[in-house]
């Protein structure tokens, strides 16, 4: 059968098994049980009630881009133009879009692991190689990104993929780090996508995880990309947004319209109400940043398991002494226990070892699941 296959997703599995147990807590899945802004569901219907539902501009609503734009330029150092942005069916089909423009079968493309898979299965799709670099990890469960390393891996690519905060480890690069990963693309000529979807979940008190958007000129080679589905609580809506060098956007709205055609109307009027409910955000962090220091009390003292808070996203990712099947143990966790995470070894070879949780979660969900893991744990 002449069809491209993946490499089957293993959270996919895991989440197959739960449904065998309906009583499971879903931890496994990078998804809060939050529902976003009541205002954006208002104004997405009262749009859709309106009638607004025929084509619009591919680039994005007008006044979409204007709020994207100066949303971006408040939260950031470097003021970022509303030629710039471009509006896009959801984060994933952001990164895809910067693939398609920028990467040809045979070109080489440096992904940081563990990763979400998704980013290394596009890669695939343009025929390009994947050429993975892992993250460094501490005894203590820390992550950190060796720029040296980095910098090898850079002489001769086409791009980097860079996601900060993280998916799954939760580490965030530091403004001097990016800084010095900015400097090494310009240096060798590597496009920079930059996956920047958990920026404004942070737990240092600040509004925005240090972004490209502080420190890169318009001109450079650089695409950051982002989306509504986590900072805002919409998931299931498929709504995201490119950042593109000035001049690139027209170029990028043709992929764009070959690639998905745009985006419904009423879920752009849905997403400039969402901007303005800035209300929202703030306790939406402060719901993860609760869910995360249940999980800290959790698996504090928990013989073999390491684990450091993570800087930022909804995740805590640790790794299990001795552990080298993590997606059987993710699947022991639903089948004995009731606890469904996801198994490291999802997220790359760098990941096996670990077990990733989502702890933006209701307070007597998320404790109720993690009692039911440290059982679990316990008992291996």
């Amino acid at each position: 059968m002449d069809i491209a296959i993946l490499t089957p997703q293993r959270i996919v599995a895991v989440a197959r098994a739960a449904r065998e147990r309906p009583d499971t807590d879903l931890l496994c899945f990078g998804e809060s049980d939050q529902l976003g802004s009541a205002a954006a569901a208002a104004a997405a219907a009262a749009a859709l009630t309106s009638g607004d539902a025929r084509y619009s501009d591919v680039r994005g609503l007008s006044t979409l881009r204007d709020a994207l734009a100066a949303m971006l330029t408040r939260l950031h150092a470097c003021e970022v133009a509303e030629e710039r942005i471009q509006v896009t069916a959801s984060g994933m089909t952001a990164v895809n879009v910067a693939l398609a423009a920028l990467v040809r079968a045979g070109d080489r493309v440096v992904i940081h692991t563990p990763a979400w898979p998704n980013i290394g299965n596009a890669v695939v799709l343009r025929q390009a190689d994947v050429d993975a670099l892992s993250l460094d990890a501490d005894p203590e469960g820390r992550f950190s990104l060796d720029l040296g390393r980095l910098a090898d891996k850079l002489v001769g690519a086409r791009a980097l993929v860079l996601n900060s905060p993280n998916n799954p480890t939760g580490w965030t690069a530091t403004l001097a780090e990016l800084t010095t990963i900015l400097a090494l693309c310009r240096r060798h000529g590597v496009w920079l996508i930059a996956d920047e979807v958990y920026n404004r979940l942070v737990y240092d008190g600040a509004e925005s995880a240090p972004s490209l958007l502080d420190i890169t000129d318009p001109a450079d080679r650089v695409v950051v990309c982002n989306s509504f589905s986590k900072t805002y609580a919409m998931t299931g809506w498929r709504l995201g947004w490119m950042v593109v060098p000035a001049g690139a956007r027209d170029a990028v709205s043709e992929i764009v319209e070959v690639t998905h055609g745009g985006v419904a109307p009423f879920l752009q009027a849905g997403a400039i109400a969402a901007l303005r409910d800035e209300p929202f955000v703030e306790r939406f962090r402060s719901y993860c940043a609760a869910g995360r220091q249940r999980t800290v009390d959790a698996l504090k003292g928990l013989s073999g398991v390491r684990f450091r808070a993570p800087d930022g996203a909804f995740y805590a990712f640790f790794g299990v002494d001795g552990l080298q099947d993590s997606l059987a143990l993710s699947l022991s966790l639903v089948r004995d226990h009731g606890v469904a995470v996801a198994p490291g070894s999802a997220f790359g070879l760098a990941g096996e070892g670990h077990l990733r949780l989502c702890f933006a979660q209701a307070p007597d969900r998320i404790e109720r699941a993690l009692g039911r893991l440290r059982r679990g744990l316990q008992a291996r």
